[in-house]
């Protein structure tokens, strides 16, 4: 759950994240492009509307007016004045003035640049900001070399309003230097009299046409000049055309198309870049992942991360690095399934090998009494007249205990079967333990075979009383007996005792024999350690002490061996009381 949790809410808040950054990707596109277009539209028709955007640039603070240096050499390159005005009609602030403009206005003049639009030999763009505690008069001058020539025109070639036809050749010659044409209209708006290119003048204007021509100039064909003599209320216009590589006028769709067309392929390609970067944080790992699946399918276990993945994924500190740190649980589990799966494929080819080994000591424990049961049979099946009575006694005593060992062997496989399979069913009930050790020590004393043995036992006197089954309790102390018998040579003692300690019922059995070194104790419970070895004795399968422990676990007891080489044995096994 915290590996989800923190994967939904990486993933979350890298999604929040990417879309507020093409968000506002998106925001800075449009406004860089509106911008453009903005600047654009007034170097087109400069300096149409060149004062509102001067003025909206501007910033006053502490009786210091700042300007953008943009606009300082737009007004220098253009040839033009800038002059900012307080309220005390001082010029606080100029750019380019010439010496012929003064550095301080009165009332009369402001009011006069405000209603003509000129001041001298100047035309005068003007702007009044109060967006201040003290309000500002921006004033933007300029020349009009054009009105400056169409008004000596007028004066020169003129005769009630119109072209004097004594001057008309003049006139048109000095048009056609710069390929311009003159249109003379009445108050009522009619062209009365033309010069100049005929096949492109305007012959009808719609009562807008000429106030649109003069406030975009750059969106036409033609840069007009407008001259008005109040005495002959004629209107003077002169087209000039624009210089080629200027601005054409373009639909507003075609505008509109054109920047959805910027910022759609500006967003498709930061789009991409973040998907590429996305896809290759992220697929790397996955990438990585699927060869570690890979190598553990074809069982390479002790190879999860190749010296190269290990660049990838680790610093040299040993650390992870920050791309694979969102998996470090997945990374974890990958080395912690790696090595348990390393170590039960370890285990399993031990296990075929020790299997190997142990089926082959029980084929041979199997075929040495058989064959010397089979042998005993060939013998008697041929000639059973020609032996004597205590021969065929002998046989048949070899028979029957070569038939015993065979029996014990196949007993001892069905425990070791039955304790494999999990816990035993078994009836359980009040047990002395005390006199179950006696008994057990008793059937080995009265066996006349064991005459150069000495058994003894030493315990409390008291009774132990635990619970268990007697039969595979009698089982696990014949076992014990016996392999101290048989595994010593003649001449041991072997002790068994039986009480309790520190709340614990007990069991020791102990013998002054040779002993065992450490692998054989780390292996004495082991059930394919070693297989059963005939050659020493024929009773008993060398399965004892595994099925030992396995009863004392049974019974939810615990068994310890202490033995070391030439200084005998000694196993404790202790019982919960309940």
């Amino acid at each position: 759950m915290k590996i989800q949790r923190r994967l939904a809410f990486h993933f979350t808040y890298q999604l929040i994240i990417y879309s507020i950054l093409i968000f506002i990707a998106m925001v800075l596109l449009f406004l860089i492009l509106i911008s453009k277009l903005m600047n654009d539209d007034l170097k087109r028709n400069f300096p149409t509307g060149a004062i509102s955007s001067i003025v909206a640039g501007s910033y006053y603070e502490s009786d210091e007016l700042k300007l953008s240096a943009h606009w300082k050499q737009l007004i220098e390159d253009r040839e033009m004045w800038l002059q900012v005005i307080d309220s005390k009609g001082n010029a606080i602030y100029t750019i380019n003035t010439p010496a012929d403009q003064p550095s301080s206005y009165s009332v009369t003049q402001l009011l006069s640049i405000q209603q003509t639009g000129k001041f001298g030999p100047y035309l005068v763009d003007s702007e009044l900001d109060q967006t201040y505690s003290s309000p500002l008069y921006f004033l933007l001058g300029y020349k009009s070399p054009q009105l400056e020539k169409l008004t000596a025109w007028y004066t020169s070639y003129q005769q009630n309003g119109l072209v004097n036809e004594q001057h008309k050749d003049d006139l048109l010659a000095k048009l056609l230097e710069t390929d311009s044409y003159l249109l003379i209209l009445d108050q009522a708006g009619n062209s009365v009299q033309t010069i100049g290119a005929k096949n492109s003048a305007f012959n009808i204007y719609e009562p807008l046409e000429v106030l649109s021509m003069q406030q975009s100039p750059g969106d036409y064909d033609t840069n007009i000049a407008v001259y008005q003599p109040s005495a002959s209320g004629m209107t003077w216009i002169m087209h000039t055309p624009n210089e080629r590589g200027t601005f054409t006028k373009q639909p507003m769709l075609k505008e509109i198309i054109r920047i959805f067309i910027w910022v759609g392929g500006s967003i498709l390609l930061l789009s991409l870049a973040i998907s590429i970067w996305h896809g290759y944080r992220y697929g790397q790992p996955l990438i990585l992942f699927s060869g570690w699946f890979e190598r553990m399918g074809s069982g390479l276990y002790e190879e999860v991360l190749t010296p190269k993945d290990r660049r990838k994924v680790f610093r040299r500190s040993g650390k992870l690095r920050i791309r694979y740190r969102l998996y470090r649980e997945v990374i974890a589990a990958f080395y912690q399934m790696a090595e348990r799966l390393a170590r039960t494929e370890k285990d399993r080819l031990q296990l075929e090998k020790t299997r190997e080994e142990w089926m082959a000591g029980i084929s041979h424990d199997l075929r040495t009494p058989l064959s010397t049961i089979q042998g005993y049979g060939y013998i008697l099946e041929s000639t059973p007249t020609s032996w004597s009575t205590d021969e065929l006694q002998d046989m048949g005593k070899m028979i029957r205990e070569k038939s015993d060992y065979m029996l014990d062997l196949i007993t001892d496989f069905s425990h070791i079967y039955q304790l494999k399979q999990g816990p035993l069913p078994m009836e359980r009930s009040k047990i002395e333990l005390t006199e179950l050790v006696r008994r057990s020590l008793l059937k080995y004393v009265n066996d006349a075979t064991l005459t150069e043995v000495e058994l003894r036992y030493e315990g409390d006197e008291l009774p132990v009383v635990i619970c268990g089954n007697e039969k595979w309790l009698q089982r696990l102390m014949d076992n014990l007996i016996s392999n101290a018998v048989k595994h010593n040579a003649p001449g041991i003692t072997v002790t068994a005792s039986s009480g309790m300690l520190n709340d614990e019922a007990f069991i020791r059995v102990c013998d002054d024999g040779k002993g065992m070194d450490e692998e054989t104790i780390r292996n004495l419970f082991e059930r394919y350690y070693r297989g059963t070895n005939t050659e020493e004795s024929s009773d008993g399968s060398g399965l004892g002490m595994s099925i030992s422990k396995m009863i004392v676990e049974a019974h939810q007891g615990r068994i310890e061996v202490q033995s070391a080489p030439h200084e005998g044995t000694t196993i404790h096994i202790y019982f919960p009381i309940d």
